[in-house]
């Protein structure tokens, strides 16, 4: 199972690459992230607020062992920013599916 946190922006992008190389079964899922991204400052009614919080796009994907380094080119490849945090992939063992 691979799954990736993304920037929303990329989401399309990928989902499109993704199709190319014949991974149509993606399961999407939005995450509020924390950490190093700090977030950034609106405004709201003449005052400021500091948003704690990054929102991304989650993608779940079970793909068979030959595929994954190929689903991870392409993902990283599309959703890679200058900023290392914009795209994280996981790979997980997946031992069943019903």
């Amino acid at each position: 199972m691979i799954e990736a946190a993304i920037k929303p922006i990329k989401l399309t992008e990928v989902r499109a690459a993704l199709q190319t190389i014949g991974i149509d079964d993606i399961i999407e899922s939005t995450l509020a992230c924390h950490g190093r991204q700090k977030g950034e400052a609106v405004f709201y009614r003449g005052a400021e607020f500091v948003l704690d919080f990054v929102e991304k796009v989650k993608l779940g994907i079970i793909a068979a062992d030959e595929s994954v380094e190929k689903i991870i080119d392409v993902t990283g490849d599309i959703a890679n920013t200058e900023r290392k945090e914009d795209c994280r992939i996981f790979i997980l063992p997946f031992v069943e599916a019903f």
